[in-house]
């Protein structure tokens, strides 16, 4: 008997229209049949949800009246899943197309290993099917989120990171976190570190969660021969700017140890600088001084304290165990700047001193 996988798909606005039928007849064409599909429909309409009645019959409908974001949307599918027993958990994109053995592959290579908690699918560009669009995601010390291999033709690489030195900190798993494009996770992991945190709406969510598995002790692996297609488009918005600026915040206040938050302040204040200086040259300022205002009112830290307690009481792994997966240099697919290039490798090497202080105390 196989297990149960609930697959989560979530609709906003035209998405269904846009991306469904695609992403429906390649489920309906996976080679492992044991699962049911939880089509959560984010600021549903009467038109919206006749649409998916009408065009993904055997889906399970939930029709969130209000817009409550991206991870709220992914919550709740889960919950509904969890509850009509499902063993596995599948995240996907809607405008994805998943290969006929992909979930097969996914469930091979969870069930290899009882302390893996997630796996990620190696996902390909849909217009150019050779390349890359993440090998798995990698963090950088300061909290940015990016994928690896972006852009790149796939040629079986690797996604284990080198040690920065030497073979100190422990074994780690081989990606640092999933994108929740493609994503399956184990039961038994997310009833031990729980869902995505609400409170980041959307972007960085499975950033999160992904660190929340490895302070558990759980794995983040890639299955490589399991492929789903991407219909990725980079774009750029203020609001983006917003959620993907304060989420990265929130994930190092919450998952850092002190001493390691402590150790990594003075390269915080040098790229808040930094950030001021494109957030102005980019007309984003605004949304700079509403990331700021965030952190600065008092009710909001009593969630940060309280978030901050449940990820540390998780910890079984300390932070020089996972610093060989957290990146020193900033890289973001579409973005070629020069200050980027050139502040890398003093970044870079002010991450080596912080893992090597980790690795002595």
């Amino acid at each position: 008997m196989y297990p149960k996988v609930g697959i989560i798909l979530v609709n906003y606005k035209d998405y269904a229209t846009r991306f469904l039928q695609d992403c429906r007849d390649s489920l309906r064409a996976q080679n492992y049949s044991d699962f049911q599909v939880y089509l959560v429909d984010n600021a549903t309409s009467a038109e919206s949800k006749k649409y998916l009645q009408e065009n993904y019959a055997e889906a399970k409908i939930i029709a969130n009246i209000n817009n409550d974001g991206f991870a709220k949307g992914n919550n709740d599918g889960m919950k509904m899943a969890l509850a009509d027993g499902c063993e596995y958990i599948f995240l996907l994109n809607m405008d994805t197309v998943v290969a006929p053995n992909a979930l097969a592959e996914m469930i091979k290579v969870v069930e290899a290993d009882e302390k893996i908690g997630a796996v990620q699918a190696r996902l390909m560009l849909w217009e150019k099917k050779n390349i890359i669009n993440s090998i798995g995601n990698i963090t950088h010390f300061l909290g940015f989120g990016y994928s690896v291999g972006y852009g790149k033709e796939w040629k079986g690489q690797t996604t284990t990171p080198k040690p920065l030195l030497g073979k100190k900190g422990g074994t780690v798993p081989k990606i640092f976190y999933p994108s929740g494009a493609a994503v399956l996770f184990k039961k038994a992991a997310l009833v031990e570190v729980g869902l995505f945190d609400e409170e980041y709406w959307m972007y960085n969510e499975d950033q999160e969660l992904g660190w929340r598995l490895l302070l558990a002790g759980w794995k983040n692996i890639l299955a490589p021969d399991a492929v789903v297609y991407h219909k990725y488009e980079f774009s750029r918005s203020i609001s983006k700017y917003y959620w993907m600026d304060r989420n990265r915040i929130l994930a190092i206040l919450e998952c850092y140890d002190i001493l390691t938050l402590i150790l990594i302040a003075p390269a915080f204040l040098i790229m808040e600088l930094g950030l001021v200086l494109f957030s102005l040259q980019n007309g984003l300022f605004n949304e700079k001084l509403k990331v700021w205002n965030y952190f600065l009112t008092a009710k909001n830290w009593q969630y940060i304290k309280t978030a901050r307690a449940r990820n540390q009481k998780l910890r079984k792994i300390k932070d020089r165990a996972i610093a060989k997966l957290i990146s020193g240099k900033i890289w973001y697919q579409e973005i070629g700047d020069w200050k980027l290039r050139l502040i890398n490798p003093i970044f870079n090497a002010y991450w080596v001193l912080v893992w090597v202080v980790l690795t002595i105390v």
